[in-house]
């Protein structure tokens, strides 16, 4: 029975420590206003009312569904995968629901992925880390965001956020979610 405590404990004290190391830095929470950052957008020409060289924050997107999902960099494995199934099944979303892939990746290097994957959609180009830091999404390991999720209602406040994102497998859970919103 001693071992057999000891080992409880130990496991325990383990799960206790890889728990508190997975902390959430976000800084909002569902149901909390998504922050009005107006970024530049490789694409930006795709939203209503948008032309080349127009920036775009969530304010200018009420009364639509938006889902921005952020990547760590343009052109990378897990990157291409997520970006690419949100491209694949972009024509299944409602028609009220707007997409948009962002990272602190450039404008020149955004459009190098759009153009590669044919991406259908706008890229936030958040080279300053406004948003990003405004969501708590930076990476401890340098200039880019965890790979994050923000589901937005259209009423600007954020209906759900997925914090453990699967790039294979991700694309189709928020379809399904944004699918279920009024």
């Amino acid at each position: 029975m001693t071992r057999f405590a000891s080992l409880a404990a130990a496991v325990g004290l383990c799960l206790s420590a890889a728990s508190a190391q997975d902390v959430s830095t976000l800084k909002v929470k569902a149901g909390d206003a998504f922050p009005n950052v107006p970024l530049v957008a490789a694409q930006v020409e795709k939203l209503p009312g948008k032309k080349a060289g127009d920036t775009v924050g969530i304010a200018d997107l009420k009364g639509k569904n938006v889902v921005v999902f952020f990547y760590p960099k343009a052109l990378t494995k897990g990157c291409t995968i997520e970006s690419c199934g949100f491209r694949d099944i972009a024509k299944d979303f409602p028609a009220d629901t707007v997409i948009m892939g962002a990272s602190a990746d450039d404008e020149k290097l955004q459009d190098k992925f759009i153009e590669k994957e044919m991406l259908p959609y706008p890229l936030l180009c958040d080279t300053d880390l406004k948003l990003i830091q405004a969501l708590g999404i930076q990476s401890p390991k340098g200039k880019t965001p965890l790979r994050k999720t923000f589901v937005v209602g259209k009423d600007g406040k954020i209906a759900k956020i997925y914090e453990a994102v699967n790039p294979a497998t991700h694309p189709a859970e928020v379809l399904a979610f944004v699918k279920g919103l009024k």
